[in-house]
């Protein structure tokens, strides 16, 4: 595994490089936002997935259009490297849409990682598409640096900071509600990130409508494929 996890970071590390946190578009222009997730199960001694990208309009949160693909996961799960799993389903998944969204919004981290490069950014580079991530879970990049509460307040937030430069943030989206955990991917700016965000959390949930809606989506084809009900 090592090998593997060697080629990996040096695919990363080259990647990271093109990375941009400045603005590739208008805020006030977004038209469309896709949210992207992906859910998996055991066929047996194989593992699957299904990747769910709903795309809506960025100003009524209606849903334009849906789309989802499956398929065998051949990478094993490896922190730091969630890209390498999921990115091909990911990339058939969007090869299916009939628009091109504005920006893309992953259920993860983007610049939020030991070397930039989550899923948002990783698919952000390959697509050459804006995009971010939002995550429900903290995920602990050098493992010590924990994260700090955020005001109870709606739109508070604390910066996560590692060796003096910032990483993401925590988002309180809802009053009292969990945070979440907005960083970049490539192609937008972190507080452009978190405007979106809040702007786009309806009152259903604590997290953006599309990613909401992906999220939703891959329960209900997980099911569908599974030939059952969710567990």
């Amino acid at each position: 595994m090592y090998a593997e996890e060697e080629k990996f970071a040096q695919i990363q590390n080259d990647l990271r490089q093109k990375i941009s946190l400045e603005d590739s578009f208008s805020a006030d222009a977004l038209k469309t936002v896709a949210g992207v997730d992906l859910a998996y199960w055991q066929e047996g001694d194989t593992e699957r997935a299904v990747c769910c990208i709903v795309v809506t309009d960025a100003a009524s949160g209606e849903v334009i259009e849906k789309k989802q693909c499956d398929g065998m996961i051949d990478v094993p799960y490896i922190p730091g490297y969630l890209a390498f799993r999921e990115l091909p389903l990911v990339l058939k998944t969007v090869g299916l849409l009939e628009n091109e969204p504005d920006l893309f919004i992953f259920d993860g981290n983007g610049y939020l990682h030991p070397r930039h490069m989550g899923i948002a950014t990783h698919a952000a580079l390959v697509m050459g598409r804006p995009a971010m991530g939002i995550a429900k879970t903290y995920f602990r990049v050098d493992k010590k640096t924990d994260y700090t509460e955020p005001a109870e307040d709606a739109g508070s937030y604390t910066d996560i900071i590692i060796d003096g430069e910032v990483y993401g943030r925590a988002l309180r989206t809802h009053k009292g509600v969990k945070p979440v955990f907005v960083s970049a991917g490539s192609g937008i700016s972190l507080d452009t990130a978190c405007d979106i965000s809040l702007r786009l959390t309806s009152k259903e949930s604590h997290i953006p409508i599309p990613t909401r809606l992906a999220d939703l989506e891959t329960h209900t084809a997980r099911a569908a494929l599974r030939g059952g009900a969710e567990e």
